[in-house]
């Protein structure tokens, strides 16, 4: 068994490809990171610095998780869990405290941004956010679940999915509403979808399918119909300050001043920087939130048409080859860990980019492993971490086979 173990970690089965896609959207990361400056004020000069920390950190992170395997790591995800969710609630108990005195708790380690209370301050490395974290523990909670519940089920039944739901829903529903009320609307909708995800790979009945896929796009219709002809019925369950992001998806040039001007300038300035681009030289048009919503913009504009697609390009690579090391692997719980992974990252990415592009409404969801941010970024690693261990396990039992 040792010699076993052994095999997984040797150099010839790290998957290199993957490694190489991560490695190359760090770096744009960072250049567009660097090209951001000049649309940041002078006391956030250093991110870029921040962000090559945030990166070895993470890269250690990695080490740790090859060396130890993924089987170990299972063991001490109910620790994990319990300790995150600890954090979310003091978040918790420290936003109705601001909410009510605009003071925090006593010590100064919780901070907010915009009002949002997610964050705890670390001396010496900035913010952590725990979020972060949870949403990776959550997609290996889940398909640690989602294994066990398959392997003991005795027959394929509406009863047996119902019973998956809610074992499902039962360790991610607290914790999802805690995020939610920071507010941190992005990020529990990320999860929401990596373990909806999960969930319709975990071999349900298909009708589930036609049944959640007919609940979206039934509310999905009742809200245009109400926006668009019914507007004070729909204030009645969303305030109005909250639908004008709508707004500003819908008429950008009404709302230049407002909720439309992210949409408005991310068009104005990818539809200016040409083929090539303007380099990393200073521009006219001024992006709010340059290094992190609107990371993609600010490499757009510096690299012009060539610059996007190549990133977008990476983008795909790495949802694809994460695909093929779930078509590759054997083991059932990291299938369907990778699964919701990959919902995971599909979904940022669609959501960040089509935000900018006036496909979809503008949300505070970054692109992952582009957009700065040291709690994102090393959390995505850690999930890294996990794939790549996955990959290597795939590949030690394909070398099986031929031995």
């Amino acid at each position: 068994m040792q010699k076993n173990l052994h095999r997984v970690k040797e150099p010839k089965r790290f998957d290199f490809i993957l490694i190489s896609i991560v490695s190359l959207l760090v770096l744009c990361g960072l250049i567009a990171i660097y090209s951001s400056l000049k649309q940041l004020p002078a006391f956030q000069s250093g991110i870029v610095f921040t962000q090559i920390r945030w990166i070895l950190i993470s890269c250690i992170a990695i080490a740790i998780i090859m060396y130890f395997g993924n089987d170990s790591l299972y063991d001490f995800i109910e620790i994990v869990y319990w300790i995150l969710f600890a954090l979310l609630v003091i978040l918790f108990i420290d936003k109705i405290l601001y909410s009510f005195t605009y003071r925090h708790l006593p010590g100064g380690l919780i901070t907010d941004i915009k009002g949002a209370v997610s964050w705890y301050n670390l001396p010496g490395l900035g913010s952590l956010q725990p979020s972060e974290f949870m949403k990776i523990v959550l997609v290996i909670k889940t398909a640690l679940i989602i294994n066990e519940h398959n392997e003991n089920k005795i027959e394929d039944s509406y009863e047996e999915d119902v019973e998956l739901f809610k074992k499902v829903l039962k360790p991610s529903i607290i914790p999802l509403l805690l995020i939610l009320f920071q507010p941190d609307t992005g990020l529990f909708i990320i999860i929401s979808i990596s373990i909806f995800v999960m969930v319709l790979c975990s071999g349900i009945k298909r009708e589930w399918f036609i049944f959640f896929f007919g609940l979206i796009t039934f509310f999905i219709l009742l809200f245009l119909y109400l926006y668009f002809f019914q507007r004070p019925i729909l204030n009645i369950f969303i305030q109005d300050y909250k639908l004008s992001r709508i707004d500003g998806w819908f008429y950008p040039e009404l709302s230049v001043k407002d909720q439309g001007h992210q949409l408005y300038t991310s068009l104005l300035a990818l539809g200016s920087a040409g083929l090539k681009g303007v380099g990393l030289q200073p521009t006219t048009i001024q992006l709010s939130e340059a290094n992190t919503d609107l990371i993609f913009v600010v490499f757009g504009q510096s690299f012009g048409l060539i610059g996007s697609l190549f990133l977008l390009s990476l983008c795909f690579a790495l949802d694809f080859r994460i695909y093929q090391i779930i078509i590759q692997s054997k083991n059932m719980v990291e299938k369907y860990m990778m699964c919701g992974f990959l919902g995971m990252l599909v979904y940022q990415q669609i959501q960040n980019i089509g935000m900018l592009i006036g496909l979809l409404p503008i949300t505070g969801i970054t692109l992952p492993f582009v957009s700065y941010g040291g709690s994102s970024l090393l959390s995505y690693f850690i999930a890294l971490g996990f794939i790549l261990n996955s990959s290597a396990k795939a590949k030690k039992l394909s070398d099986y086979v031929y031995d």
